[in-house]
């Protein structure tokens, strides 16, 4: 009895220590997986600089007449989560009234301060709660970008029109659709007149397409002390510019305009060609909206499902300092605006890859005010801290893709991993990092991963999903 239960004492021994020799990291054929990191992560350590924008509307807001009011309180919320800028749709009476967005201007100088157009306010409220806005959006240290709509007019009275030879809607003064009393225009004013028929682009927006090469029209835009520009910055507090439909006028408008009032600045050149709003920057001196990323995005993910569209040409590929992404807008995302907008189920895919990439982002209100805040919250909060260095592309196929941001200094850069196929997506890629324990700060995994002598790690990713990894501590 005493030999028998000692040999069984000495096998549950040998047992015993032939699985620790296997369970060490130095020994055994199957090391065991990387327990996952802690939920603590690294973001809180590191501000990458980035910051990002706030399209703080959406075409129809309601309610009517309280826009304003209704977005202030979010304003802190915003600041916290890495909001840096809000831009507002054009703050001028148009000719709907209270039913305008702002894009069929009217009086530039009544901003919810004149009855006209059946009104006082506008659709987002009275001057006195856009000056309240600001001085709210200042305490935070958010800056405020005025939406700016210089190619045409809307709500004159009519005259006779010369140049076209019969009456037009083009007269504007304190009985017609200009109650300030600032910035009175007739047809001279307008396309065409005695200068000429049209802008250098020669695009027309039929009766009320502004004439800028009228000395008159230049002096109340933005050369004379009374003018748009410098009354929407000296006494109204904007810091920034969004310009409106900038292929129906030429450049050199907003190249004018930024020498006399500066500021913040980016211009709506819809073209998904970059070379097309490469040249545009450079003439005009300031950033665009990056309409080549986006459709390449949408091209990836929604119209032919292939992410090697990705790899093709971008603004912020050419110039990332003057390229403003963005994933949504006003315009795309309207009812009758089916083939210019990126799918719904898609769209957290194309905010991670703006928000790990270069450029300048935006974010659209209806999204992050929505089922997706949180997510773009998190999606901030890398974009603000480890979002940083230069771009190497690890891996590129119809299904997958995989960047890496090489961090700077002590920043140690992330890597994103994009799956569109309804299969969960494993590859080994090399790191900045060497045995070093990673995370997926997407939380869309909490697979445990290490990276070896070589710095290669084995990555992974869900079905038509995203993980973003960096440094676990």
């Amino acid at each position: 009895m005493q030999n028998n239960t000692l040999f069984r004492t000495l096998l549950l021994c040998g047992c015993f220590a032939s699985l620790l020799v296997s369970c060490s990291s130095d020994g055994g054929d199957n090391p065991p997986p990387t327990p996952p990191p802690s939920n603590t992560g690294i973001l809180s350590q590191f501000d990458s600089g980035n910051r990002a924008m706030m399209q703080a509307f959406y075409w129809d807001v309601t309610p009517q007449g309280e826009w304003y009011n209704t977005i202030k309180p979010k304003l802190e919320d915003w600041a916290t989560a890495g909001i840096d800028r809000i831009w507002l749709a054009s703050p001028a009476k148009g000719q709907s009234g209270g039913y305008s967005m702002g894009y069929d201007p009217s009086d530039y100088f009544d901003l919810g301060e004149y009855d006209q157009h059946g009104t006082v306010k506008t659709r987002f409220g009275s001057k006195a709660e856009l000056l309240s806005l600001i001085d709210t959006a200042h305490k935070l240290k958010i800056g405020v970008v005025a939406d700016i709509v210089l190619n045409h007019n809307s709500g004159g009275g009519l005259e006779d029109n010369p140049h076209r030879g019969k009456k037009t809607y083009t007269l504007f003064d304190q009985t017609h659709g200009n109650a300030s009393g600032k910035f009175n225009r007739n047809y001279e004013m307008y396309h065409p007149n005695s200068i000429h028929n049209n802008d250098e682009e020669a695009l027309f927006f039929e009766e009320q397409d502004v004439c800028h090469h009228q000395e008159y029209v230049q002096d109340w835009f933005w050369k004379s002390e009374n003018s748009v520009a410098k009354y929407y910055k000296n006494t109204i507090g904007f810091d920034g510019w969004r310009f409106d439909y900038v292929k129906g006028f030429g450049a050199w408008v907003v190249k004018e305009w930024m020498q006399e009032v500066g500021g913040f600045a980016v211009g709506e050149y819809w073209d998904g060609y970059a070379p097309n709003i490469a040249k545009w920057v450079n003439d005009a001196g300031i950033a665009a909206f990056d309409f080549a990323c986006f459709y390449k995005m949408e091209e990836a993910f929604d119209r032919h499902k292939d992410l090697s569209y990705l790899d093709r040409d971008m603004l912020r590929k050419i110039d990332a300092s003057k390229a403003v992404t963005f994933v949504a807008n006003h315009d795309t995302e309207k009812d009758d605006n089916q083939d210019n907008r990126i799918a719904r189920s898609n769209k957290m895919k194309a905010y991670a890859y703006i928000l790990t990439h270069s450029g300048y982002p935006t974010i659209f209100y209806g999204d992050y005010e929505s089922s997706f805040k949180s997510e773009v919250q998190n999606l901030l909060n890398i974009h603000k801290s480890i979002a940083k260095g230069t771009e190497t592309n690890l891996h590129t196929d119809k299904n997958t893709y995989i960047m890496r941001r090489n961090g700077e200094g002590n920043n140690p850069g992330l890597i994103l991993y994009i799956n569109i196929s309804n299969q969960k997506q494993t590859r080994t890629v090399a790191t900045n990092w060497k045995q070093k324990r990673l995370k997926d700060y997407s939380k869309h995994t909490n697979e445990g991963v290490t990276t070896d002598a070589d710095g290669m790690a084995t990555i992974s990713v869900p079905a038509n999903s995203y993980t973003i990894w960096s440094l676990a501590e």
